[in-house]
């Protein structure tokens, strides 16, 4: 079986990492253009650092066939975009002293389940539009921390993957070592 240069990688739309933060970024722009004020400078902040988020995750996977480096840096990106828009969240609700859900609530269990079996934003879009600011906020929460685990364990994985395998210029050096060695 023959290694292949560019192996072909970047089937984003599978993994759960993305998937998780297409829901964000949809619950963060329905959430910003609906319960924050016109020119708020807040709601650019919120929807750009949830596309951030998304965003980086596609690039970095479409990196992937030549750049672990440059994979690992793009995802690592998202989740410090994840993370300031976490903070966004968790300040909407302090400022409008609104309560964040506790580790232990009823509240975050429940989502906390609903978020480990659904990643399609349609169905949390449809809890969204009825539900108050304060849930979709706590909402959103929940699904930000998951998406900063699978993104975490990602990065873990890719890392240890770039240990045991190598990097493009490894893999460029073994092929061309082993045409000049069997030729083929």
């Amino acid at each position: 079986m023959s290694e292949e240069l560019i192996p072909q990688r970047g089937n984003y739309k599978k993994l759960l990492s993305y998937q998780k933060t297409d829901v964000i970024f949809q619950l963060t722009y329905y959430f910003c253009h609906t319960y924050l004020q016109r020119g708020d400078r807040t709601i650019d902040q919120m929807v750009q650092a949830a596309r951030s988020g998304k965003q980086n995750i596609v690039e970095g996977c479409m990196a992937s066939g030549t750049s672990a480096k440059t994979e690992l840096k793009l995802l690592n990106v998202a989740k410090a975009s994840l993370h300031e828009l976490r903070e966004d969240y968790e300040d909407y609700l302090k400022t409008r002293n609104h309560r964040q859900w506790e580790e232990d609530s009823v509240e975050l269990a429940a989502m906390r389940k609903i978020g480990s079996t659904h990643n399609d934003g349609d169905y949390f879009m449809e809890l969204a539009r009825t539900r108050p600011p304060e849930t979709i906020a706590n909402m959103t929460i929940v699904l930000l921390k998951q998406a900063d685990y699978l993104l975490h364990r990602q990065i873990q994985r890719l890392s240890e993957d770039f240990i045991k395998e190598g990097g493009f210029s490894e893999r460029m050096m073994r092929m061309r070592k082993d045409y000049r060695n069997n030729g083929k």
